[in-house]
């Protein structure tokens, strides 16, 4: 799949992951929408960044979790640009509770948990699909986590939601199929503020924890799953409905 000239929305664009893919999509003269809720300075040092690399590059703050902040953000590319070739939803959500602490989420918890990870993937892609459909050969990346095949992670609400996002991973690339691919990514611990401002004082021990329990002795960083993202949407044309497992070979243990 040729990039230049291609549109691509990334939620979760200001930061992590989310930031990579879009400067990489950038870089491979993709048109990028650069989406975030809070932090517009960072987003808009991410959308600076795609036009220096050469790429046209919109902002937009919209919250996945709203259906109406979804159709919106579509709307938003497909007016400016004319059509909608990639979606890579990025934008995720957590909240650090140990497994055994069966006290410590709400209901609450599980709904927001939910909204934003597979609630909000699963609205982004319906409001994609026409477009997508349209273009004959357009890709669909979600980034799921380890949490969801191993049910580890920072929460049992996390977890489950990636199992959710996998189940549909693998729906939604029936139903798009064969105009769409739809795959999935699922690194296990990623360096970076994210997970920085999660675990604070225990992040460089967890780091070292991580490294050491797998075979490659190494963790995901936000450009490896961003390099994932990128060969899923341009060069793996005969993959859909694929969860990759980024877990250093965790799984083999």
């Amino acid at each position: 799949m040729r990039l230049d000239g291609c549109v691509a929305i990334v939620t979760g664009s200001a930061s992590g992951v989310g930031a990579a893919t879009a400067r990489m999509l950038a870089a491979r003269g993709c048109r990028v929408v650069v989406n975030y809720t809070r932090s517009e300075a960072d987003a808009e040092a991410i959308r600076s960044a795609c036009v220096a690399a050469g790429a046209e590059a919109m902002l937009c703050r919209a919250d996945v979790a709203e259906d109406a902040d979804c159709r919106r953000m579509v709307a938003a590319a497909v007016d400016r640009w004319g059509r909608l070739d990639v979606l890579v939803n990025s934008a995720g959500t957590s909240k650090l509770v140990p497994h055994a602490s069966l006290d410590g989420l709400s209901a609450d918890d599980f709904r927001r948990i939910y909204a934003v990870n597979a609630i909000g993937p699963f609205q982004m892609m319906r409001a994609a699909a026409p477009h997508l459909r349209a273009t004959g050969n357009a890709a669909v990346v979600n980034v799921s986590s380890g949490a969801g095949i191993g049910a580890r992670g920072s929460s049992i609400a996390y977890a489950a939601s990636k199992a959710a996002l996998n189940n549909l991973t693998l729906q939604l690339a029936r139903v798009l199929a064969p105009e769409v691919r739809v795959n999935t990514v699922c690194p296990a611990l990623i360096e970076g503020r994210w997970m920085r401002t999660m675990l604070g004082d225990r992040y460089e021990t967890h780091l070292e924890q991580a490294r050491a329990r797998n075979p490659l002795r190494r963790v995901c960083t936000a450009d490896d799953v961003a390099r994932t993202i990128l060969w899923l949407i341009a060069d793996a044309g005969t993959l859909t409905g694929e969860c990759l497992s980024m877990d250093g070979g965790q799984h083999l243990i």
